[in-house]
């Protein structure tokens, strides 16, 4: 019986499959070297010029509604996510004590423009009388010479027995009468010179309607007349009522925050940028956005409108203090302020605090670096408060036409 030889395993199997996972280490070495040189390719030619940033929210002004005089609350007119518009009535106040304010304000500034007029034609009066006593004095002045004349003509002719001495002395005491009324007609003229020129003195340069008295009970109305109307409080822009925390019948002081007001029309993106890639950043720079609320399907187009000046933790509550033992370096981020395209938040609106991605670019460097203040220029402003003032002018200007005997048409009160 012969013996069979066992078959041997085949000796170059182990250097196939080195020589296999060398291949295969190579090729990921080609394709991490190729993706390597195709992104060092694409930061050169397009990425350098791009700083992106994920860490950016939607912002807006917070605008306070407060009231500016105290009182009850009778009426609230909108709800929180209610849209506003400007010059639209909020909240209403009792407003009984700031009527009967404004009927007494209203009375004295008429009681005062009819004793204004009383001191206008009190100058007439006062002229006449100077006139009157200037007119007697001249008279008596001329009474008195002519019983001079009279005294020492007797007296001559007394001394050749013509006129007896008891004629001349009647002629002596008519000297002296006439010199007494002389005297008392000067201080009569001397007193109403002094009342003419201190009536005078309280008109001159004057009329009735700008005389002090009358300007400063005018004030009064102007302040009663406000306190009323601002018993119904505007708000100041078109927006949207973000939270309302005034309750009907609580009592309001001045300056109380009653709700905010928010206008989505006018948003902004505040974009918290590294340190690093604020390098080549510029005012006016286009900027590409994308919300998360909407994803990649909405594409904002924006641009920078500035750069803060400081960074977010230079102006918290509490400023980190590195000059402690326990100092660690961290990046800081400084907040660039990005202008929306209004027609386009228009049509796919935002809310405040919304979280957004911004990539701006960077091949436009010839804008700024910090804000030029050489223009003035007004951020915002608002218009709703002035119509009070006129229309408390006109109500004054009626009182005053009123009260010194003018035509006028009825007051319409507010």
């Amino acid at each position: 019986m012969s013996e069979q030889t066992p078959n041997k395993p085949a000796a170059p199997q182990p250097v196939t499959n080195v020589a296999a996972r060398r291949k295969w280490m190579l090729l990921l070495v080609i394709v991490f070297v190729a993706a390597a040189i195709a992104y060092a390719v694409h930061w050169y030619v397009h990425g350098r010029h791009f700083e992106y940033s994920d860490d950016a929210y939607v912002t807006a002004d917070i605008v306070q509604i407060t009231p500016q005089v105290a009182g009850t609350v009778v009426a609230i007119a909108v709800n929180e996510t209610d849209a506003v518009r400007a010059g639209e009535v909020v909240v209403r106040l009792d407003s009984t004590n700031a009527q009967v304010a404004l009927c007494e304000a209203e009375a004295q500034l008429g009681q005062t423009v009819r004793e204004v007029r009383t001191l206008y034609a009190a100058n007439s009066s006062l002229a006449a009388t100077v006139a009157q006593h200037k007119a007697e004095l001249d008279q008596a002045r001329e009474d008195m010479a002519k019983a001079q004349a009279d005294f020492v003509r007797r007296q001559n002719l007394a001394g050749t027995g013509a006129v007896s001495q008891e004629e001349v002395q009647h002629a002596q005491t008519a000297v002296a009468a006439a010199r007494s009324n002389v005297a008392a007609f000067t201080a009569a003229l001397n007193t109403a010179e002094q009342q003419l020129i201190s009536n005078q003195a309280l008109t001159g340069g004057t009329t009735v309607r700008d005389h002090p008295r009358v300007l400063a009970a005018a004030a009064k109305v102007q302040q009663a007349y406000l306190d009323l109307q601002r018993g119904a409080i505007l708000s100041p822009v078109d927006g949207y009522v973000g939270k309302r925390s005034v309750q009907l019948g609580q009592r309001v002081a001045i300056g109380a925050p009653l709700m905010t007001i928010i206008p989505l029309k006018q948003i902004w993106v505040d974009a918290n940028y590294k340190e690093a890639q604020l390098r080549r950043i510029r005012i006016g720079q286009t900027v590409a956005l994308t919300a998360d609320v909407y994803g990649d399907k909405v594409d904002y187009h924006g641009r920078v409108a500035g750069i803060g000046s400081g960074t977010g933790a230079a102006f918290a509550l509490l400023p980190a203090q590195n000059a402690t033992g326990n100092w660690i370096k961290v990046v800081q981020r400084v907040p660039v302020r990005i202008a929306l395209d209004p027609k386009e938040v228009a049509e796919h609106p935002l809310r405040v605090g919304m979280s957004m991605e911004a990539t701006v670019d960077l091949s436009q460097q010839g804008g700024a670096v910090l804000a030029d203040a050489a223009t003035q220029r007004v951020a915002a402003q608002t218009g709703v408060y002035n119509v009070a003032g006129h229309e408390a002018e006109t109500l004054i200007d009626k009182i005053i036409s009123a009260n010194l005997g003018e035509h006028v048409a009825p007051v319409a009160k507010g």
